[in-house]
């Protein structure tokens, strides 16, 4: 009987680990997502200056280059750009795709849809490199929140499942 409570009480402790490296891990993602994102827009930038793609087609190029959840943006977006104007096939690409966004991150990312397709190539490149820049202040925060709560949660998991384990023995 000893054994096998040693044993559930193990595999709790293996559980509440688990539970607080995931949570780290969000943290983590967020920053690459967003850097994914970044990263995209300067590809965008480039290749609406020098090669004059329509956005359908820039959309359905850069999204090769990205991550899954990223390139899941592009795709969509490139997909409803048959049927909506540019703006709201982003906006509706940005809704229904995973991410590991914040609601201010969506809410950035979101506003860049407002001038697509909508004004002259300037204003196009203007509002992205705006959007840029709300990008960098936004992976910068998420760097800060990122270094402080990883090892937060990861040790918070340990401790939690270690004290279940002694409260039980």
């Amino acid at each position: 009987m000893e054994i096998l409570k040693l044993i559930i009480l193990t595999i709790v402790m293996i559980m509440c680990t688990s539970l607080g490296i995931m949570k780290a891990n969000r943290y983590k993602l967020r920053v690459i997502d967003l850097s994914e994102i970044k990263k995209a827009l300067n590809l965008i930038i480039t290749k609406m200056r020098y090669t004059y793609e329509p956005l359908p087609d820039l959309f359905k190029e850069v999204s090769k280059d990205l991550n899954a959840n990223i390139a899941n943006i592009f795709n969509k977006s490139n997909i409803y750009m048959d049927e909506l104007n540019a703006g709201q096939a982003w906006e509706k690409a940005v809704d229904e795709s995973t991410y590991n966004f914040t609601n201010e991150d969506i809410n950035i990312i979101k506003s860049l849809g407002k001038l697509l397709g909508k004004t002259d190539l300037e204003g196009q490149l203007m509002q992205i490199e705006l959007t840029n820049k709300l990008l960098d202040e936004q992976i910068l925060q998420a760097t800060n929140l990122q270094n402080k709560n990883t090892k937060l949660y990861k040790t918070l998991g340990a401790t939690i499942g270690l004290a279940i384990m002694i409260i039980f023995i």
